[in-house]
């Protein structure tokens, strides 16, 4: 089934990609993003192209160029900080808090046990994201993120080391409980572009978020 499109014009789609689809085909095989690509054409020639990504569990606003041009501009809007990311995630408990800013540098380590992953780290990159509980019932709480940079597991790892929360269904920070995803969604995206209006979307919240009892608005 084809991802439904969010957003549409001649130089972007931002399509709400579901969680479990990964963006780049994983080496042990199955579905990914590029086998929709080519029914995302819609009537241009090129295949559009993911300017950032998405985890597989994530799901959400993702934006695809539809030339390399604008695969340029979009890249160096991400680049430099000026997109505007909103993201939602169940977390495994509640915050004493209601909102706050972590920053935590961030870095990738590996084990053969364990495979790779990111931890706070003082010599890691910058990572800095704000976040406010929205909602909390049945010991679980619903947050927003905005995260002003874009690391890798960057929201996954705030969640579990600067809350002290991770998020429901993580199997690397935390605890997969017989969750079927990690509980984060990208729920809406704006990049600004010279000259022209911005690309801005909001991606609806998924049912499983909306089977804990939680709304968006």
């Amino acid at each position: 089934m084809t991802p439904t499109i969010l957003f549409e014009d001649g130089e972007a789609l931002v399509i709400d990609k579901s969680g479990g689809l990964p963006v780049e085909r994983p080496r042990k095989g199955g579905l990914a993003l590029e086998d929709h690509l080519e029914a995302l054409k819609l009537g241009f020639q090129r295949a559009p192209v993911p300017v950032h990504r998405l985890d597989t569990d994530t799901s959400g606003c993702l934006l695809l160029a539809r030339n390399p041009k604008s695969l340029k501009v979009f890249s160096r809007a991400f680049e430099e900080r000026l997109v505007e990311k909103r993201y939602l995630g169940v977390l495994a408990g509640v915050p004493e808090q209601r909102e706050g800013t972590i920053e935590l540098a961030l870095s990738k380590i590996s084990s053969e046990e364990k495979g790779w992953r990111m931890i706070p780290a003082k010599k890691g990159k910058q990572a800095i994201t704000h976040w406010r509980l929205l909602d909390s019932r049945d010991g679980y709480a619903l947050v927003e993120f905005r995260p002003e940079t874009g690391r890798t597991h960057q929201i996954r790892v705030h969640a579990a080391s600067g809350l002290g929360i991770p998020l429901l269904g993580d199997p690397v920070y935390g605890s997969k409980a017989g969750r079927a995803r990690t509980m984060l969604h990208a729920a809406a995206l704006t990049v600004p572009r010279p000259g022209k209006d911005a690309v801005a979307a909001t991606a609806p919240l998924p049912a499983d978020f909306a089977a804990l009892g939680f709304t968006d608005g």
